[in-house]
């Protein structure tokens, strides 16, 4: 008995067949060209970290750069992650908005499978570190360099990711522009007995200089802490500076 096959519908997609050009061009126009972050509109600059004893301090500003215009002054760049952790970010500022979604995304998952355990700080960083390079290895970094700060069980942490992916720990970091103007400051007056009063107005301090040197910050800062107390970012604060409309402050030799 001979098998007997029928012979499928063809359509214009089916093999044999290619597709009209206007099918091509239709699909094309729809999704439109493909896209990736090449020069951040909205951005943050420097993140400053140090260890101190018992806990974590960290300081942004709060301004956001649209190029070269100081386009928006109440920017908040710091986010408590979990119960042990908080991140800062410098960059694009949308870019910081998806990771916060992720990273909420990621604790809400933790909480509802409801083991009795939560994320501690170095499982976050990690976590940030794979998004990252991920994100590099696809050509669509996400144009941020990131601070994760935390402390559980009696240990501090502090870790650093960036836009390719590349990560390390330290005692004390900065980012963006206060790698070069802040650090220098930091590694001289930072011991590993700091208490937690010495790290914020070692912080403030730096956050002062750079309000001076950096064109893209400003005297509003905030400042976070991480230790068995919990996380900490505190309300905006204005640092003091001195006016810049005369010159007797620099005769008076009280110049910062």
């Amino acid at each position: 008995m001979n098998a007997q096959f029928s012979i499928p519908e063809q359509t214009p997609f089916s093999a044999g067949y290619a597709p009209h050009r206007s099918h091509v061009h239709a699909s094309s126009a729809a999704a439109g060209p493909s896209k990736r972050t090449l020069s951040p509109s909205v951005t943050g600059t420097s993140v400053l970290a140090v260890k101190f004893k018992g806990g974590v301090a960290m300081t942004t500003d709060t301004l956001g750069s649209y190029g070269s215009l100081a386009r928006f002054y109440v920017l908040e760049r710091m986010k408590k992650i979990g119960d042990y952790t908080v991140i800062g970010a410098g960059g694009d500022y949308s870019d910081y908005q998806h990771i916060i979604k992720m990273l909420d995304e990621l604790v809400t998952d933790d909480f509802c499978r409801d083991d009795g355990s939560r994320l501690y700080p170095q499982e976050i960083y990690n976590y940030l570190c794979r998004v990252m390079y991920q994100r590099r290895n696809k050509m669509d970094p996400l144009w941020n360099s990131i601070v994760v700060a935390g402390h559980r069980d009696g240990e501090s942490f502090l870790g650093h990711v960036d836009l390719l992916g590349t990560c390390y720990k330290d005692d004390y970091l900065a980012t963006g522009y206060g790698a070069y103007i802040a650090l220098p400051l930091i590694r001289k007056a930072w011991r590993p007995d700091l208490t937690q009063e010495e790290a914020v107005r070692l912080l403030e301090d730096c956050m002062r200089v750079m309000f001076y040197r950096d064109a893209r910050s400003t005297n509003k800062i905030q400042v976070s802490t991480v230790s068995s107390l919990g996380v900490s970012i505190s309300k905006i604060i204005e640092l003091q500076t001195f006016h810049w409309d005369s010159g007797e402050a620099a005769i008076r030799g009280d110049i910062y």
